[in-house]
């Protein structure tokens, strides 16, 4: 069994106050480690030149089509290397330290699995970001036989697959802040009378503020 691989050493006693960012670097800066893919939909911005301000939709080629620069190429890049190609190819030619903005409006190409105890297991598409009880809405909540304080969210963090153990139950009732979800994050949702089954993975550890590895 998958999750039993997981292991739970040295539990952080402290609950976890939010869902990190996928890559702390990134965070540091502002940034997500978010890849565009086609059917994401940007908002590319150029500071105080209107004209070029444009909403496209990656092709399934992987591109988006501006004014002047025609076609450039942003499939599986970061919003932040988009930024300064774009500023670079206006620069080139036509623009003095161009100052460009991309905002991700529509997350189409990203998906989230959810799984476990939940009415309609599943991969969804993820259309815009997405809490982790937004999440599991798409699968339309709880079964009956969920368990509310032990909800897992597995995660790659620089290459290394990594959980986080929540209590939904807190979530709801506002005691916790609703951590954010990323692309290819799988959510799984223990069972009340399943705590035995997942004893490998867990321990029954308390609610961790850090990401902890699993082989």
């Amino acid at each position: 069994m998958l999750l039993s691989a997981c292991t739970s050493s040295g539990a952080n006693k402290e609950e976890a106050a939010t869902l990190p960012e996928g890559d702390p670097v990134a965070a540091a800066m502002g940034r997500s480690e978010y890849l565009i893919g086609p059917s994401d939909l940007l908002a590319v911005t150029v500071f105080q030149i209107e004209d070029l301000n444009r909403e496209v939709r990656v092709n399934n080629a992987g591109q988006i089509a501006l004014p002047l620069i025609g076609a450039v190429p942003v499939a599986g890049r970061t919003v932040g290397e988009i930024e300064q190609d774009i500023a670079g190819r206006y620069q080139s030619r036509y623009l003095q330290n161009p100052q460009v903005t991309v905002f991700v409006k529509e997350f189409s190409s990203q998906r989230v699995t959810v799984g476990g105890a939940v009415k309609k297991p599943g991969i969804f598409p993820m259309t815009s970001r997405l809490s982790l009880l937004q999440s599991l809405a798409l699968a339309e909540g709880f079964s009956d036989v969920a368990s509310h304080r032990n909800v897992l969210v597995f995660r790659t963090i620089g290459g290394e697959r990594k959980y986080a153990r929540f209590d939904v139950a807190a979530i709801e009732k506002g005691e916790q802040p609703d951590p954010q979800i990323f692309g290819e994050d799988v959510i799984v949702v223990d069972t009340s009378m399943g705590r035995q089954t997942l004893r490998t993975l867990i321990q029954l550890a308390p609610f961790i503020a850090v990401w902890r590895s699993y082989n």
